[in-house]
């Protein structure tokens, strides 16, 4: 009998133990006959006497070989069972390392709830019980390291010190962190952001009495801005890993690296964002910090907005935030974060879902935006169509750009594009700040995101009007009128209803309906059309993702391309017929590619699809090329690797399995994104290291192309697990044949 039997079916796990351990452990198993059943003992490593081993006991002692062998402790300051005594009540903590000095609890170990929020409250009482000033929290899959300040003041650390290390040189050592030691020590490693901001609730917001949107918006704006300012130190640490020979920033982590770590650290500059010192001092630095950001990223925040959170809640909430490395080079991480944080019911209403990014980029490929080409997102929630368009332009722009966020500035001639080129519009104001924030991190300072309703152009003249809009938008907007079709004005209106954009990119809301007749007579089809599309009658109510159809089409210059979400009724209900004729007459049909069904849960279970559209062109003065035809092929496709499971999760490509939804086993591109199982284009290939996983470009850095399970040193191979071509490339093969389409 193995631990993996004994453990089977509990949620308790032996991952963050090393082999050596879990084999240590393995070879003392005795298993004996109780009661009828093959029962396993083992000799406790405190106590040495047998005892019955069962999941948590198996925990236990896994942890006190860690205690025992990694951290020096020796087995006469080690407790196990140590009784906490709550006034006549007494209870008792797992495991407890004794302060030899004063002969009272130093470091309490928790293992017995493998639910966190239930397990650290424990051990925070026991904490409290016995002045233990550490704790530690695991059910062998995770881990957590606090130090106790005070009763209500528990900050996260990266680890305990060893036996031979003191509290305060320990913890100033915490406090020294550099770029180096998040890359390496992040948190997201081991749980998503969404994750740690649902114990944040759970800890410090729901009795924070503060707006819980607001706040930790402003903590996680702020990070990223301590993240951006350090990066610079990202060059020096790929100019040394260059120099001695270090491919892997990871191996830095090894004991054979660890004089390369000394002396690189040493190099670095420190983070500020840290929950080092006392409550005011943390509260006074990252309020600091925060207004500083305001000032590089400006018109997100109120001038003269300040952290609203206590001193004491400050300081907790930078202690969960401050080994999470936000910055990635598609910024999904703090995309699922705002989108969480998001008011759900203000979106649930709306019918307004943020789009997972491998359905982004599958748009993206398809549409292969140029650098010449403008695009506008009309819908724009936090920006991903933007964000994701910029970088496949970027590319482009710079092809031997190896990161989006490095030390290296971006060039001139990328910061236009971004200027000149990329718009967004939402009617939610939260949702337009998120956007605003990732689409000016993207950018490198700049943004065209606007706080408009899209449908109602009419009243954008007043928005010009309204002081405390155009001190934000107006330099967007101003590049926005630039592209308008009809540039007169009657009576000082201006005409919003026509532009010519290249690209159209948009997941509109589709629940909810447009009841206000105003705005319903801007468009036909708010109107009952007849045989010749002419409009007869306008219509009480209508859908407003179909209003987004035709706004949309208006976007578009002739020869223009659009991509849009729609639920999937639109493409089969016979009661949409007039819709579908409405689109053909406009717009070559180039594709429709049918989604999952779990693809926007948990918000919603509805089936949607991908609809691409050209808008027909005889003129090659005015746009790009796409003469009106009665008869053409279309494209169809339907994902069938799902890409998050039933209770919408993301499901994961996994090292040693299909799929996972746990990142820990989920395998990992060259940016270190965890990779979406999903059909919608090629992830590329990936290399298998020792158990660190990455992708790699086809060639080596001689040229040599790395053939499919080519050998290239006795640890390094290519996987043969490769991501298959998806829908995406199926659809590039398609538009080569057809000589009407040429963006490709």
């Amino acid at each position: 009998m193995t631990i993996n039997d004994i453990l089977k079916g509990s949620k308790y796990s032996e991952e963050i133990f090393n082999d050596e351990a879990v084999d240590r452990l393995n070879a003392k198993i005795e298993v004996r006959v109780s009661r009828g059943k093959d029962t396993p003992f083992v000799k406790c490593l405190k106590r040495n006497k047998d005892i019955q081993l069962k999941p948590e006991e198996v925990i236990r002692q896994l942890f006190l070989d860690k205690l025992l062998t990694e951290y020096n402790y020796g087995r006469s300051s080690i407790q196990v069972e140590y009784p906490v005594n709550f006034g006549r009540q007494t209870k008792r903590a797992d495991i407890v390392i004794i302060d030899k000095e004063y002969d009272s609890p130093y470091i309490i170990v928790e293992l017995k709830k493998p639910k966190f929020t239930d397990g650290k409250e424990q051990l925070r009482s026991y904490c409290n019980g016995t002045g233990a000033p550490l704790g530690v929290w695991t059910n062998g899959e995770q881990i957590e390291y606090y130090h106790r300040k005070d009763p209500n003041y528990f900050t996260n650390l990266i680890d305990i010190p060893k036996s031979a290390e003191s509290l305060s040189d320990f913890l100033d050592t915490q406090n020294r962190f550099t770029y180096l030691d998040l890359i390496l020590e992040d948190k997201l490693q081991k749980k998503s952001l969404k994750q740690i901001i649902q114990e944040l609730e759970d800890e410090v917001l729901a009795n924070a009495g503060v707006d819980a949107f607001e706040e930790p918006f402003k903590l996680i704006f702020t990070k990223l801005w301590d993240e951006k300012k350090h990066q610079k130190d990202l060059g020096k640490i790929e100019t040394y890993l260059d120099a001695v020979g270090i491919d892997n920033i990871y191996d830095l982590k090894k004991d054979e690296y660890k004089q390369h770590y000394e002396k690189l650290k040493e190099k670095l500059s420190l983070l500020d964002f840290r929950a080092s010192g006392t409550e005011s001092e943390v509260y006074d630095r990252i309020d600091g910090l925060f207004k500083e950001t305001q000032k590089e990223w400006r018109d997100i925040f109120q001038e003269g907005t300040s952290i609203e959170l206590s001193r004491s809640h400050t300081s907790i909430v930078v202690s969960y935030l401050q080994n999470i490395k936000l910055f990635n080079s598609n910024l999904e991480v703090v995309d699922e974060a705002f989108e969480y944080l998001v008011n759900k019911n203000n979106k649930g209403n709306k019918g307004q879902y943020f789009t997972p990014r491998y359905v982004i980029d599958m748009c993206v490929k398809m549409l292969n935006p140029q650098p010449h080409e403008t695009m506008i997102d009309t819908a724009a929630g936090s920006c991903g169509f933007t964000v994701h368009t910029i970088f496949h332009v970027w590319r482009k722009l710079n092809p031997n750009e190896n990161h989006l966020f490095t030390a290296e500035e971006k060039t001139d001639e990328q910061k236009a594009y971004v200027r000149d080129k990329v718009f967004a519009m939402d009617f939610d104001k939260k949702a337009v700040r998120v956007g605003r924030t990732l689409n000016l991190i993207a950018g490198d300072g700049e943004t065209n995101v606007l706080h408009m309703n899209t449908l109602d152009y009419d009243r954008w003249n007043e928005l010009k009007k309204e002081k405390s809009w155009t001190r934000t938008y107006d330099k967007g907007f101003e590049r926005l009128e630039a592209l308008r079709t009809d540039k007169k004005e009657s009576k000082g209106k201006a005409n919003y209803k026509e532009f010519r954009f290249d690209i159209v990119m948009a997941n509109p809301p589709f629940a909810g309906e447009i009841k206000d007749n105003r705005v319903i007579n801007q468009y036909d089809l708010g109107h009952k059309l007849d045989d010749d599309f002419e409009r007869v009658k306008v219509q009480e109510k209508i859908s407003r993702d179909i209003l987004f159809i035709e706004r949309n089409l208006d976007f578009l210059k002739p020869g223009g391309r659009m991509a849009v979400v729609l639920p999937q009724g639109r493409f089969n209900n016979s009661s949409d017929k007039r819709l579908r004729e409405y689109i053909a007459k406009h717009c070559r049909i180039l594709a429709v590619v049918g989604l999952h069904g779990n693809t926007f849960k948990p918000h919603t279970g509805t089936k949607t699809s991908v609809l691409f559209l050209q808008k027909w062109n005889d003129n090659p003065e005015v746009g790009v090329l796409c003469p009106k035809q009665e008869d053409y092929p279309i494209f169809f496709a339907t994902q069938l690797v799902k890409g998050k499971d039933n209770s919408g999760e993301k499901l994961y490509y996994a090292i040693e399995k299909e799929t996972t939804t746990d990142p820990k086993e989920a395998r990992q591109d060259r940016w270190y994104h965890y990779i979406v199982a999903h059909d919608l284009y090629n992830h590329g290939k990936f290399v298998i290291e020792k158990g660190f996983k990455m992708q790699v470009d086809y060639e080596t850095s001689t040229g040599e192309i790395i053939k499919k399970g080519t050998m290239l040193s006795e640890d390094l191979v290519i996987d043969e697990g490769e991501t298959s071509d998806g829908i995406a490339e199926a659809f590039m093969e398609f538009s080569k044949k057809d000589p009407h389409l040429d963006f490709f």
